[in-house]
């Protein structure tokens, strides 16, 4: 659905681009219509005009319209924020468990004691 609102509004945004481009080819499917009905020189006998006059009328009137655009545009210039949010899958991952490495293991019975390393608690002195 959003792709083809964008290539909706895309469209809406190039077709002001191809007016003159529109116009011509209007006039060119209808020239021989327009060269016998709404010609100035459509009376006389070697009309070389063949409706270009009106080809320029309609293209004038096009880039006055699309001037006005403009500068209606310019009067009514408003920012537009939008927010983009995106969206991530968040996966849940085990915790990594480490096996510590004990270096007295208490499997077996303590054989002796090293003095050196264990003092005990001296509660006078």
């Amino acid at each position: 659905m959003k792709k083809f609102i964008i290539i909706v509004l895309s469209f809406m945004l190039l077709v002001p681009s191809f007016g003159s481009f529109f116009v011509y080819t209007s006039f060119k499917l209808n020239q021989d219509e327009i060269s016998k009905t709404i010609c100035v020189q459509r009376k006389m006998l070697f009309n070389s005009c063949n409706g270009r006059c009106e080809l320029q009328k309609s293209l004038k009137k096009y880039a006055d319209n699309e001037k006005k655009m403009q500068n209606n545009l310019k009067e009514k210039v408003e920012i537009v924020y939008i927010q983009n949010t995106i969206t991530t899958p968040f996966k849940l991952v085990a915790p990594i468990t480490t096996k510590e490495n004990l270096f007295a293991s208490l499997d077996q019975k303590p054989i002796s004691v090293s003095i050196a390393t264990f003092r005990p608690p001296s509660y006078f002195i």
